[in-house]
């Protein structure tokens, strides 16, 4: 499975009042791997960025001035993008732009040649409800170095980004794709989906001892969140049957 982590920064907040995207960051990820793979620009937005916008990304019109226009990048991007799975933090903001950049060249809208959509952010606010989830905010929350990240800069948002959102969904999904190996990896290209009915899984039952451990880490967790879990709130399928069969007793 392809997937692209991807980031935009832009001269304002509004694309509709001819605010431009100045620089683009994407990161690929097959099979929940990091391939290095990744496309960088910076982008001539042909006019200068508004004054809150410039304090957040430091990319000045001077800076901008020599670089390729997104006319000269589009092709590049649409091919890089074509039919991977999209991972964004607040993606309407993003794609909204690059909808209004491809627009301006006659083009379809960006979101038809790629796939599926994931935005990170809605994801962190179901996981994590009334908690700060801004990019900053997760990193802390998941233990991940932010410490270079002085300003906002496209790039380095997805890859900090891309080690998020494996953090974020760490898990099953993780352990289906090591079972498919590197015969998965070779068929990335084809965007191939898994076919689950396929797998034989073999399901361990916890200890005694591990469910022991497993409910002092929920403690824990209920205690750095000062709230309830998300895994206590949404209980497994054993422990909805345990409750029902207790009921019926």
């Amino acid at each position: 499975m392809r997937q692209i982590i991807l980031d935009t920064e832009t001269t304002g907040l509004n694309a509709r009042t001819g605010d431009r995207i100045i620089e683009i960051g994407c990161v690929e990820l097959v099979n929940r791997r990091l391939t290095g793979n990744n496309l960088h620009f910076y982008i001539n937005p042909e006019r200068d960025s508004d004054p809150g916008a410039l304090a957040v990304h430091g990319l000045t019109t001077e800076f901008l001035s020599d670089k390729p226009k997104f006319a000269e990048i589009a092709d590049t991007l649409r091919d890089f993008i074509q039919d991977a799975e999209l991972i964004i933090h607040n993606a309407p903001f993003d794609i909204g732009f690059l909808d209004a950049e491809f627009a301006l060249l006659g083009l379809p809208p960006f979101s038809q040649y790629c796939g599926e959509v994931i935005d990170t952010l809605v994801r962190a606010k179901s996981m994590f409800p009334g908690k700060r989830n801004s990019l900053d905010a997760l990193c802390d929350r998941f233990g991940i170095s932010n410490a270079h990240r002085t300003l906002h800069g496209a790039l380095l948002d997805s890859e900090l980004l891309a080690e998020v959102y494996l953090a974020m969904t760490r898990g099953q999904e993780s352990l289906v794709i090591d079972m498919l190996g590197e015969t998965a990896a070779d068929d990335a290209g084809g965007a191939k989906r898994v076919m689950l009915d396929t797998l034989e899984l073999i399901v361990l039952a916890a200890t005694d001892d591990e469910l022991a451990e497993h409910e002092a880490l929920l403690d824990g967790l209920d205690k750095s969140l000062k709230g309830t879990s998300v895994w206590r709130t949404h209980p497994t399928t054993e422990d909805a049957s345990a409750t029902a069969d207790a009921q019926i007793a």
